[in-house]
């Protein structure tokens, strides 16, 4: 049987309490009427369903077996809905467990490792398209598929993986935010962020991605009472992404305290790895001061998605859940990248928190190019308080699960 590195509770409790902690931040000094500001209504005229096709293609019971984290890029580039086609998609997860699962029961010898990549081949979900890959398993059965390499990193830092995008006008390399933490022994959460760093991943490198570069990105605030992190989600408005009025600029959303107000950067595709060369939205221009950055959006999550809609207009549709991990997950059209946004609507309230006292949902994100049209796949997270007895317990519950939402 293969032995895998024991499992780290230290760690395992700070990837739980990240979303906590992260929105914890982002709501300091919010109301308990905040809520009531938003219709509580479901939306009635959309139609939403779950999608267990894509969430059993993600059960797995040797190997890896769950994970977090999830994002993922399409391989050509292209952001339109139903695109992945034969070149596929890279989907890539933070804190990943690996181990053996017989008669539901997770075997010992489980371990976690902080991320991983999948590369999945189609656009519908299927189990045998999808390939798991993460670090040197010669070294460590549960190595990091990225471990960070950047001037600014400190012995021990590890990354969590933010989203990416795939650049055309970069000879078509893919940038996947890579959140630096680090860990901080004493704490009820022990860990922090201290930083952000992009990894480019030139067109064409297959796993382990040796030929990776990793660059340290200006994009992280930690001021008292104003917590800021780029990365949350990055749009192309670019004619290689097929976006429906392209103007070159790539879009890079972050979340910001007080409230997880959702906050936009912008930069020209072919100035990508230039930091001086971004624009950050400050209610009226876009300035060159990342603390002057503006709220276009409250109560979001550190992980969601903006993306076009299917329209033609160049309107966009933010995804999120509420305050990164109440159980409701929401939609709201926007005018334009950087906003205004009308009124969210709730349109799904997740169920597997009944399954266990200790479970709970976050950071849900949708999946344009995996999409129907006029439609999109949604995914969000399933975690457990009482971690190390739940992952024992019930070792198929941490995995994303999906929804979709036609509108």
């Amino acid at each position: 049987m293969t032995s895998f590195k024991p499992f780290n509770k230290a760690g395992a409790l700070a990837a739980a309490a990240f979303a906590c902690l992260f929105a914890a931040a982002c709501n300091n000094g919010s109301h308990a009427t905040d809520e009531g500001k938003i219709d509580p209504d479901s939306a009635t005229k959309m139609i939403v369903k779950k999608a267990p096709l894509w969430a059993e293609m993600l059960k797995h019971d040797t190997g890896w077996i769950g994970a977090d984290g999830i994002y993922a890029v399409s391989l050509t580039g292209k952001e339109t809905s139903d695109t992945a086609g034969a070149a596929g998609s890279m989907f890539w997860f933070s804190d990943c467990i690996y181990g053996t699962i017989e008669a539901d029961t997770l075997k010992k010898g489980w371990g976690m490792g902080h991320n991983s990549v999948g590369m999945f081949t189609g656009g519908r979900p299927d189990p045998s398209k999808i390939t798991f890959y993460h670090g040197d398993a010669n070294k460590d059965k549960t190595a990091s598929m990225f471990e960070p390499k950047t001037p600014n990193t400190k012995p021990g830092d590890y990354y969590w993986l933010g989203d990416g995008v795939f650049n055309h006008a970069m000879d078509s390399t893919i940038y996947i935010t890579a959140y630096r933490i680090r860990n901080v022994p004493g704490r009820v959460f022990p860990f922090e962020e201290v930083g952000v760093a992009y990894i480019a991943i030139p067109k064409g490198s297959k796993p382990p991605f040796k030929d990776q570069r990793q660059i340290d990105a200006p994009l992280f605030v930690n001021d008292p009472g104003a917590h800021t992190m780029f990365g949350t989600c990055l749009m192309p408005n670019t004619k290689g992404a097929e976006a429906p009025n392209p103007d070159g600029y790539i879009y890079v959303y972050g979340v910001k305290s007080p409230n997880n107000q959702l906050v936009v950067a912008r930069v020209k595709d072919s100035e990508f790895e230039d930091f001086t060369k971004w624009g950050f939205w400050d209610g009226a221009n876009w300035g060159t001061d990342i603390r002057k950055c503006a709220g276009i959006l409250e109560h979001v999550s550190n992980e969601m998605s903006v993306s076009f809609m299917n329209d033609g207009t160049g309107r966009v549709i933010a995804t999120y859940q509420y305050d990164s991990n109440k159980p409701d997950i929401y939609v709201a059209v926007g005018a334009s990248p950087k906003g205004p946004f009308f009124p969210p609507k709730k349109v799904w309230h997740t169920p597997e928190i009944y399954e266990d006292i200790d479970f709970y949902t976050y950071n849900a994100k949708a999946y344009p190019h995996l999409s129907a049209p006029g439609e999109l796949l949604i995914s969000y997270n399933v975690n457990a308080f009482d971690f190390e007895r739940k992952m024992t317990m019930h070792p198929h519950h941490l995995r994303p699960r999906f929804i979709t939402v036609k509108y």
